[in-house]
């Protein structure tokens, strides 16, 4: 195969990958899930929300998520003049501080650093300006919840006795044994006075409405962003359970905190409360939709594809990236199907910190393709993987793609994928080999999509 269809197999596979993430642009699914039509609100594609407008009185925007901004812009594209003046239309949304960009009436606030997805103290000033939102509204308002991946984090509020210090702690050694992220919003919900249904119970508005975009397979509304408008709080057994199966974990934590997760009266103390009269949740983006618009532009460039997206949580990110590589190689030798798209979340272990280096889930996959690929070089293939958010890590790219010329530049500088996976480096291996998918913030969040191309000789 020619160098020419190399680079057109890798171009192929960016131009599938982007489709997908196209496919779910916040701005976009949220003007078609909200508009105004005959002196109703409609919200919704199927099944559709109608509220009299006469009924409404004030509308409050409040929220988290990576693709806050992009939310906000729909938001106030469909409520322009005159009808952001009629209902005095403002708001407040946390979203990470390189996704801040101008808006009208509903102020972005910036609550955490690129790269970094941890609670900060500008994002507990940031959720306490929410919850003052909130709590001002009366019975005929309406509040529309912006919720996206990334809302745990960005949207932090420790219970009483709890310290942002505690959740860091909690966060990091769960995230570094490998948890997954109901794991982990499992945890978080029980450390937190807004996760878990705090927001909806401390609302005073007669309606809520979450407008949601998935990061979490399956959409499971009460593990998206730690489920803040999901009356479900989490029960008290649920979060030492976690803890139970990370004893590396539970022996590391201060005596404080576990005695708080393990402590059934205080877990119920922070869920007491009330909230809206009526609340409605839609899910108006998630991976499926953006693995079905990557299946549709790979037809369009006359590949013979299939496609699958997660509905559950994944396992490791070194396993998944194997068998990606080795799905390559059959479709290489059998041609039936030339284009594989899937959708997920992996997980990945962390090295200790002393040896550990850059890199993110997405990258971590597609360098165990490439050890997986190695030996037969790669020939007619282009395997990538990118979260759609544009961020994996705590690095500045979205992800990472293997092809023959990838291999090639690793081998002719004795590069060794086992090594660079043994200490989470992927980053400087792809970064030494121009591998890296780098496309700055997309303003959406729905996990992961990998596409592989292969093509016989």
């Amino acid at each position: 195969m020619t160098l020419a269809h190399h680079n057109r197999l890798r171009e192929d596979a960016l131009r599938i990958w982007r489709a997908g993430v196209e496919a779910v642009l916040a701005d976009r699914l949220v003007r078609r899930n909200v508009r105004i039509e005959d002196e109703h609100l409609i919200i919704g594609e199927f099944d559709p929300l109608s509220i009299p407008l006469a009924s409404i009185g004030r509308i409050a925007v409040v929220g988290a998520g990576k693709a806050g901004a992009g939310m906000v812009a729909g938001i106030e594209s469909v409520f322009h003049p005159p009808w952001a003046d009629r209902f005095q239309l403002g708001g407040w949304v946390n979203v990470p501080d390189d996704c801040v960009r101008p808006s009208e009436r509903i102020h972005l606030h910036p609550a955490r650093p690129p790269g970094v997805n941890e609670p900060t103290a500008q994002g507990v000033w940031g959720t306490e300006r929410i919850l003052a939102i909130v709590r001002s509204l009366t019975d005929r308002d309406l509040c529309i919840c912006l919720i996206s991946g990334g809302g745990s984090a960005l949207l932090p509020l420790p219970a009483p006795g709890i310290t942002l210090k505690d959740k860091l702690i909690v966060t990091r050694l769960l995230s570094g044994a490998g948890a997954n992220i109901a794991e982990l919003n499992t945890v978080r919900k029980a450390l937190s006075l807004v996760k878990g249904g705090g927001l909806l119970r401390a609302c005073g508005a007669g309606t809520l409405i979450s407008l949601i975009i998935s990061d979490v397979l399956g959409d499971p509304l009460s593990l998206i962003a730690s489920g803040p408008t999901v009356p479900e709080p989490v029960p008290p057994h649920e979060a030492p359970a976690v803890l139970q199966r990370y004893p590396e974990v539970k022996s590391a934590l201060p005596p404080h905190l576990m005695d708080w997760l393990q402590s059934g009266g205080k877990t119920a103390a922070v869920h007491a409360g009330g909230g809206p009269r009526r609340v409605h949740h839609f899910v108006i983006g998630n991976n499926a939709a953006a693995v079905d618009a990557a299946a549709l532009e790979a037809e369009r460039l006359g590949y013979r594809h299939a496609c699958v997206s997660s509905p559950c949580l994944e396992g490791p990110a070194e396993e998944i990236g194997a068998h990606l590589a080795r799905q390559a190689l059959v479709m290489r030798a059998q041609g039936a199907v030339n284009c594989l798209i899937s959708g997920g979340e992996p997980t990945v272990r962390l090295a200790p910190p002393d040896i550990r280096g850059r890199g993110g889930r997405n990258q971590q996959l597609v360098l165990a393709a490439a050890q997986a690929l190695w030996q037969d070089g790669a020939r007619g293939i282009a395997l990538l993987s990118g979260g759609t958010d544009g961020e994996d890590g705590p690095t500045d790219a979205a992800g990472a793609v293997v092809d023959a010329d990838v291999i090639a530049r690793a081998k002719d500088m004795k590069l060794d994928p086992a090594a660079f996976l043994a200490r989470n480096d992927a980053y400087s291996f792809f970064e030494r080999t121009d591998g890296l998918i780098k496309t700055g913030p997309t303003h959406t969040n729905v996990c992961d999509v990998r596409v592989v191309l292969a093509r016989q000789d």
